[in-house]
């Protein structure tokens, strides 16, 4: 069920200490939410709660792990007792490693995994009966133009956020009845500080990180427009949000060929930096 009006809701984020998190916080705010944040960076999240301070709006933020199942069921506990029931949870906390799967750990595979999918998984698991009581919701998922389509050097955040779009289709199929909707985001590049955390994997992400960072302050969409898009898919209830051009784009290209050659694949290279 959408959620036109937005005033006095109270919305639950992860990963708010910086980018879209925040970015989107400050947005639900200007809109008249309640918010509980969280971040693992506590410095990011002060930062966030002070320039939420002059919107009005009721703020509680919490340091919080999401790859760790029983913090988050602390968190949603906390938020129980803070609030009684939520209206909107976005799991927005997300990490990659850059490198071919040759050069990646599989310590790194699943610190990936932990957090990108499993703190989706947990995030909306622990929350759920906090949305039911509120009578309807949005869980909000984010997802990534990688989630459309696999790309080298990514395959751990590749492979996360297409679990992140299965999970997101089903669980929203399962909530039609609950009054509870539940929308995939698929942003392309925005300025955030994810290439900035990112783990590298042998010499060649090495050698192109600092291009990337480069390229992520200079070239990308800002959050703040990338969480206005959010927000009307969050009003109208839109199973899939798509940001930024170059998810357009791929968007498309997989639906005229849903099954493109390596060879294709692979000239997305370019969009990585990667000569």
């Amino acid at each position: 069920m959408p959620l036109p009006r937005l005033k006095d809701r109270i919305a639950v984020i992860t990963g708010a200490g910086s980018g879209i998190g925040r970015a989107t916080a400050k947005a639900l705010a200007a809109e008249g939410c309640d918010l509980a944040i969280s971040d693992l960076d506590e410095a990011g999240l002060a930062e966030t709660v002070r320039q939420l301070e002059s919107s009005g709006r009721k703020v509680v933020s919490h340091r919080v792990d999401v790859s760790d199942r029983a913090a988050m069921a602390a968190y949603a506990k906390q938020v129980e007792e803070e609030f009684g029931h939520v209206h909107i949870v976005m799991n927005n906390a997300g990490v990659t490693v850059t490198g071919e799967f040759e050069h990646q750990s599989i310590e790194d595979f699943e610190w990936v995994v932990r957090i990108n999918f499993l703190g989706v998984v947990y995030g909306a698991k622990f929350f759920l009966p906090l949305l039911q009581r509120a009578g309807e919701g949005c869980i909000v998922n984010l997802s990534s133009m990688f989630g459309l389509v696999g790309v080298p050097m990514q395959t751990s955040y590749c492979a996360t956020k297409f679990a992140v779009r299965g999970f997101s289709e089903s669980l929203g199929a399962e909530l039609v009845d609950h009054n509870i909707d539940v929308v995939s985001v698929h942003p392309g590049g925005i300025a955030t500080r994810i290439v900035h955390n990112a783990r590298t994997a042998g010499s060649r992400a090495a050698r192109m990180q600092k291009g990337l960072e480069k390229m992520f302050e200079t070239k990308m969409m800002a959050p703040e427009d990338a969480a206005q898009r959010i927000l009307r898919g969050i009003k109208r209830g839109s199973p899939r949000v798509l940001i930024t051009k170059e998810t357009y784009a791929t968007d498309v290209l997989k639906r005229i060929f849903p099954a493109l050659p390596p060879k294709a694949v692979a000239r997305a290279r370019k969009l990585l930096g990667v000569n």
